[in-house]
């Protein structure tokens, strides 16, 4: 059998999100919607597939790298992190249908038939949460990863949600560093651990801190998870400054991080983000990581289309491990041509104004996500205060609208009660 690259396609796509999801994404994230799948096609006639989230990724694929591979043995590659997502991904595809065996066999031992996967959203009010997180037990999900951030009430929100959940239903609580510090950090942590659903806080505070974080891990009870190599591995595991880790990246990127975790002892979660292609083969990876304990986070649940003939199917919290050769899932050739655009594909924020409003009818607003980011991690407004809510306000017309809109262009405008 010739295993030698004859072709490699891109071919871009828009995967459109469910609705509850697209219209909170449009604040920040509407550029996830868009992928590049990368087809590679063996002399033999074996076809790879694998994407990468064009706005959103560990590496995107180059022309240079496209070159690279044409003409050599798809086995060459494997392990080469530097070819970017999707072409990694489907020189893998590509490998295992070509020895009749899944990706797993070619990553390391399988440890586990079935992989943790976990639901995601991004910030959203009280209500919409709890509706994602009943839509996630209706799919069989037992884990959903939420975002806390200081213009919603993360307590109304986790209120709101374990309202609607199964008692062993679980919520990890990333907070991307808005808890600032150490001393404003401990107060909300500690509320939270009176939620029996709530399980994992991620990133409290600045993972540089390592003194900020190893006073968090000492006054709470439950586990602390950190991006893997901030601090450098090393700095993090000597001064215990968390639980266990995130990680991401390629096949090389993630089985040495895997094994540095595994030999510390160190559960974690896989994150790598994208529709089905990058699901299965997070599966894949998942398989052969011993300390790929807790669940992983792919972000599939966004989607209107997962661009797979079957679908990954999670029951109790878990998909299988798959057995066909590849990565075990056939693409839907249809589906991409449905969503197929021709490149570049922009995607710009809505014409809004941001309010953050407090219970005491205080406002300020913003031009976009952007600004009321770097305000509030600059420290510059109270953060994860009762009754505080994100309001979006959209363009009506208005000369009210317009000058607002004119104003907040030069930064926040903060409104008196």
């Amino acid at each position: 059998m010739n295993v030698k690259i004859t072709n490699v396609e891109t071919i871009t796509v828009d995967v459109p999100f469910l609705e509850r999801p697209r219209y909170h994404m449009a604040r920040q994230l509407a550029g996830w919607s868009v992928f590049e799948i990368c087809k590679v096609t063996t002399a033999s006639g074996i076809i790879g597939y694998g994407e990468t989230m064009v706005n959103y990724t560990w590496r995107r694929v180059g022309d240079d790298q496209i070159k690279r591979v044409i003409g050599e043995n798809l086995f060459e590659f494997l392990w080469d992190d530097s070819l970017g997502a999707g072409l990694q991904m489907a020189i893998y595809d590509a490998a295992g249908k070509a020895l009749e065996v899944p990706c797993y066999r070619l990553l390391g031992e399988k440890v586990r038939d079935e992989c943790p996967i976990s639901w995601w959203a991004i910030d959203m009010p009280p209500d919409d949460w709890a509706a994602e997180a009943k839509e996630a037990v209706r799919q069989g999900y037992k884990s959903f990863k939420i975002k806390g951030r200081p213009w919603f009430d993360i307590i109304e929100q986790v209120q709101a949600i374990s309202a609607v959940v199964p008692e062993d239903f679980k919520l990890d609580v990333d907070f991307n560093s808005f808890l600032l510090n150490a001393d404003k950090a401990l107060p909300v942590l500690k509320e939270l651990e009176k939620f029996a659903r709530v399980s994992i806080f991620e990133s409290p505070i600045p993972q540089s801190d390592i003194e900020g974080n190893k006073k968090i891990r000492a006054n709470i009870t439950h586990p602390i998870a950190m991006h893997y190599g901030s601090p450098p591995i090393m700095a993090a595991l000597n001064a215990e400054v968390c639980d266990g880790f995130v990680i991401g990246g390629g096949a090389t990127s993630v089985m040495r991080q895997a094994t540095v975790a595994a030999a510390a002892d160190k559960p974690f979660w896989l994150q790598l983000v994208g529709t089905g292609l990058t699901t299965a083969f997070c599966v894949n990876l998942g398989a052969v990581c011993s300390h790929a304990k807790w669940p992983a986070i792919t972000c599939l649940n966004l989607y209107a289309d997962d661009l797979l003939k079957q679908p990954i199917e999670i029951e109790n919290n878990y998909a299988r491990v798959p057995e066909a050769p590849g990565l075990g899932f056939e693409i839907d050739e249809n589906a991409l041509e449905k969503l197929r655009v021709e490149p570049p594909v922009e995607k710009s924020e809505p014409k809004w104004v941001i309010a953050v409003v407090w219970p005491n009818g205080r406002r300020t607003y913003y031009a976009n996500s952007g600004e009321y980011h770097k305000d509030f991690s600059a420290g510059n407004e109270p953060i994860f205060e009762r009754g505080v809510k994100l309001e979006v306000i959209e363009d009506d017309g208005s000369k009210s609208f317009s000058d607002l809109y004119d104003q907040v262009q030069s930064g926040p405008v903060r409104a008196a009660a």
